[in-house]
């Protein structure tokens, strides 16, 4: 029985949990890394054939992004998720796979223009499709079998729609261990989704810690009122000539976004501007939209829910309009009359919103409003650590804008709600903290352990531990790389040679399962594999 750590060490992103239980092989998220890679990941420990399910705890792309090169690296298990997150996943990872070709295209044209060597994506629209039939919806509080000796459930994490903690119930002979998976734990009291719930029992727990030295609110720990922070720069901005560009993912941030603004024009906070526009420029958003309003009755809190049985769209309103094609996003900036502008992505790293700041962050009178966290490394980060000039699209634009980061919608607990929830168990074996900044991580767990006594650890990729014993039994690497993470950009020749690699493992696995076939059948799977083999050997 044993747990190695794989990715979110140290960082913030790239979650991935690697178990091994009676024989079988599965992972807990499998998400891609955004921003810098401050440590090198240790790679899955076995090929991606041999992985056998995977769980996920909801549709981020730093926990859900690399599931399409798991499938195109030969995976063709069950993946298990609530359903609102299957739901988000199916469009969100395919809003992924167009960004990796989009950018190989762009990249490749250059090369061919270069007489340089062309680049293959991660993955592809193909390996997204294929990728999302393998997913199955499980109900909140159900039990189920993920492999004989697995059972898991998963429990509201109130981070994003569908979002979960997830519980692991693993048992080898007669040893049974139960290990908790935190997933992102939301922050209370946030509009529309359930706030966090708690779990009593584990033998080990893997808590996130992203805001685990920080708290939400001010001095006196009073959270802001989020509402009127941004009524006060929008009616600045607006009556000011300019226009609010606000960066939000498009799931989860962009709906919490427009409930606020709902507000914000039904209590009319801006006073004599009740109609000011609002683009919503995202396709994706929009269908992560129709998928909220799809999972009312099991994801919505119960404010949320009284204003629908109202008869209330708590995320619509007069003057919100939706720019689907690229014409109408085109639109949006030809047009001179100050508004406001939700796009994505939330750390400015792809999408349309890349094209707003080409065209708001020269102008003086225009603001740039962030309300999300931002990785370090990534374009949102450097314009909130005060970059003076920034390229888009090749070009080098000025910082004129007013950069501002908003306090008090921040999706993820802060220090101390991520205590209150560990504080709920009865004495695990171990915590280990993931899912934090380098300095964070270590910081938060030497305060788990002198607040609740609780042991607890801060791994690195490739630590891994041994869950009967709880000791460790392999030690990851500590050196630090300091490199962009992959979000765009293409595989190396050496990462497509470990596909083709991985390939040929899952060819030998597949024989394996065909033992006992019939005579006739075997030397006819044997003809075509020694065909294969006369076309490419060299």
């Amino acid at each position: 029985m044993k747990l190695e750590f794989i990715g979110a060490c140290h960082e913030v992103t790239g979650s991935c949990h690697y178990v091994e239980c009676a024989g079988h092989k599965i992972i807990i998220d499998c998400g891609m890394e955004q921003g810098a890679d401050l440590y090198a990941n240790q790679t899955l420990p076995v090929n991606a054939a041999e992985i056998e399910a995977v769980l996920i705890t909801h549709a981020h792309i730093d926990h859900s992004g690399l599931l399409p090169m798991l499938y195109n690296h030969g995976f063709r298990g069950t993946i298990y998720s609530t359903e609102a997150t299957r739901q988000l996943c199916d469009i969100m990872l395919r809003d992924s796979a167009h960004i990796q070709e989009s950018e190989v295209e762009w990249k490749n044209r250059k090369a061919r223009r270069s007489g340089g060597q062309e680049v293959e994506p991660l993955y592809s629209m193909k390996d997204a499709f294929s990728v999302i039939q393998k997913f199955k919806g499980i109900p909140y509080h159900k039990v189920f079998d993920v492999k004989d000796g697995i059972t898991a459930r998963f429990v509201d994490a109130g981070h994003l729609l569908g979002s979960s903690s997830i519980e692991v119930w693993l048992t080898e002979g007669d040893e049974t261990r139960k290990i908790v998976f935190s997933g992102d734990i939301g922050n209370a009291n946030r509009p529309l989704i359930k706030n966090p719930e708690y779990i009593s029992e584990a033998d080990y727990v893997l808590e996130e810690s992203t805001y685990g030295t920080r708290e939400h609110g001010d001095d006196n720990g009073v959270p802001a009122d989020f509402a009127q922070l941004l009524a006060e720069e929008i009616g600045r901005t607006l009556k000011g000539g300019g226009n609010v560009v606000i960066p939000a993912f498009s799931v989860g941030r962009t709906q919490e976004m427009l409930y606020y603004i709902r507000k914000i024009k039904e209590d009319h906070m801006i006073p004599d501007m009740d109609n000011f526009p609002v683009y919503m420029d995202s396709p994706l958003a929009v269908e992560a939209t129709n998928v909220f309003n799809e999972n009312i009755k099991e994801c919505f809190d119960d404010n949320a829910l009284e204003m629908v049985n109202k008869g209330i769209n708590p995320i619509g309103f007069r003057g919100l309009r939706i720019a689907v094609t690229t014409d109408e996003s085109k639109a949006i900036n030809m047009n001179e009359d100050p508004k406001v502008i939700i796009s994505a992505s939330g750390m400015c790293e792809a999408g349309r919103i890349r094209h707003h700041l080409k065209h708001n962050l020269w102008r003086k009178e225009s603001t740039v409003l962030f309300v999300g966290y931002q990785v370090p490394g990534t374009l949102g980060f450097n314009l909130l650590h005060g970059a003076k000039t920034v390229k888009l699209f090749q070009e080098d634009i000025i910082v004129n804008a007013t950069i501002k980061d908003l306090p008090g919608i921040s999706g993820h607990a802060d220090m101390n709600q991520l205590l209150s929830w560990i504080k709920a168990f009865n004495k695990p074996k171990m915590v280990f903290i993931v899912h934090g900044d380098d300095d964070v991580c270590d910081a938060y767990a030497k305060n788990v352990t002198e607040t609740t006594g609780f042991p607890a650890y801060a791994p690195y990729s490739g630590d891994a531990f041994d869950l009967i014993t709880g000791q460790q039994i392999a030690v990851g690497s500590r050196e630090k790389t300091q490199k962009k993470a992959a979000y765009r950009g293409g595989r190396s020749a050496i990462a497509i040679y470990e596909r083709l690699m991985g390939a040929g493992q899952r060819l030998v696995k597949v024989i394996k399962n065909n033992q006992g076939l019939a005579n006739k059948d075997m030397a006819k799977f044997a003809d075509q594999v020694n065909n294969l083999c006369d076309k490419w050997d060299r």
